[in-house]
């Protein structure tokens, strides 16, 4: 493999966050940190097939480009991959960066997206899983395993900040940092023991040694109304104001099967239900509802099970390829970022439901998953982008699909 120069224009950002440019002759390059209408000088590599670039030179800036506000990003921290990038052109990055994978992948000749609600670009994250060198935690370097220490994270919520910046953790290779801000309850699970880590006192300081040995550790947080108990090895997003927001779109999108009255014993599937974060605020308040909740992860469905407890909730620990699924009237799905794949939605579909929700957080997941759906009698109808995590690539988009009748 050589590295050479050439020069390209850069027609628009795909999934990944990667600028898809064109040389000269049309041949396609992929760029890291290219932006739409940029022409750049880049020195060029074959990797998996395809052709990649990096930035030698910006010739022609996009009107997007700013100087990153992160001094660590412009010190080479990979962990905002889009902050060179103005705020408001992201979202719309994202809204046609998500168009595509539905066009392209998702065999949806007219894609109708939209953006959800604006959520704040900065101090959101509440989870963060961070390296650990020396005893300090820091963040990866792009393109590469080299760590950077930090001293401040624009990103990071201040209660989640302090541990990063001014924790010591010892001998530790690895830590995740999670916090409530509802609570103000704070844990650090450290990789691969808690041995030597000094951290304020409330926070529960707990090793990867002990949860494997079987203790259990959790924090609580608070969304759509509710208290959800989330343990150290569940899954939770990474910031509470976009779960609510998801919550809302998805409650949205649902509303008027939700409402429909001459339902008999209308029933909910949650697949990947996690802590049971949509089942649990969908059906607070609506008795006539039962559901059904299916998550693989132990600790996720223990979590489920107390904090669905009030609900006509049953939740099944299995994965979803192997889930018995019930007939019913709607489904939710919120999958990891590989997305649905052709087994799990060849099960889901079988619960024959007026409406599928489709919950990914990768725009070429979502889209391979819509063709999927479709090819099995799901129609897509609009698709909303969640802005998640603002200044990376990374994206949540929520697709109705309703059945098509005699399908």
């Amino acid at each position: 493999m050589s590295d050479r120069s050439v020069v390209v224009d850069v027609e628009r950002l795909v999934a990944g966050g990667v600028g898809l440019s064109r040389r000269d002759d049309g041949r396609v390059v992929l760029v890291d940190g290219g932006l739409p209408g940029e022409r750049l000088e880049v020195s060029v590599i074959e990797r998996r097939g395809s052709e990649h670039g990096r930035i030698i030179k910006v010739i022609t800036p996009s009107l997007g480009r700013i100087e990153p506000e992160c001094p660590h990003v412009i010190e080479g921290c990979g962990g905002c991959d889009l902050a060179h990038l103005r705020h408001d052109a992201q979202l719309v990055a994202k809204v046609d960066i998500v168009s595509d994978a539905l066009r392209r992948l998702g065999r949806w000749k007219e894609p109708v997206v939209r953006v959800g609600a604006t959520l704040d670009p900065w101090g959101f994250r509440t989870t963060l899983r961070a390296a650990v060198v020396g005893g300090r935690a820091g963040l990866r370097m792009g393109s590469s395993h080299d760590v950077l220490t930090l001293s401040s994270c624009a990103v990071a919520h201040p209660l989640l900040e302090e541990l990063l910046v001014n924790g010591d953790f010892g001998a530790a290779t690895e830590v995740t940092l999670r916090v409530g801000t509802a609570t103000g309850e704070r844990i650090a699970v450290v990789t691969p023991s808690a041995s030597g880590v000094r951290l304020p006192s409330d926070v529960l300081v707990i090793g990867v040694d002990e949860l494997k040995a079987g203790r259990r550790a959790w924090i609580h947080e608070e969304v759509a109304g509710r208290v959800w108990r989330i343990s150290a090895e569940s899954f939770f997003q990474t910031r509470p104001d976009g779960a609510e927001a998801l919550v809302n779109v998805v409650a949205q999108m649902a509303a008027d099967i939700l409402e429909d009255s001459t339902r008999d014993q209308p029933t909910l599937v949650d697949a990947y239900c996690g802590v049971g974060l949509f089942a649990g605020s969908l059906l607070a308040g609506r008795e006539r509802w039962r559901a059904v909740a299916a998550e693989r992860g132990r600790s996720s469905v223990a979590d489920a099970k107390v904090n669905l407890a009030d609900l006509d909730v049953r939740v099944v620990g299995t994965s979803i390829e192997r889930f018995r699924v019930p007939s019913a009237d709607l489904v939710i799905a919120d999958p990891s970022r590989a997305g649905l794949g052709r087994k799990a939605v060849k099960v889901l579909a079988a619960a024959e439901a007026d409406r599928f929700l489709l919950v990914s957080c990768d725009p070429a997941a979502a889209g391979r998953d819509v063709a999927l759906l479709a090819s099995e009698g799901y129609q897509p109808i609009e698709a909303v982008v969640v802005d998640m995590f603002p200044h990376t690539h990374h994206v949540e988009v929520v697709t109705r699909l309703d059945r098509v009748p005699n399908s």
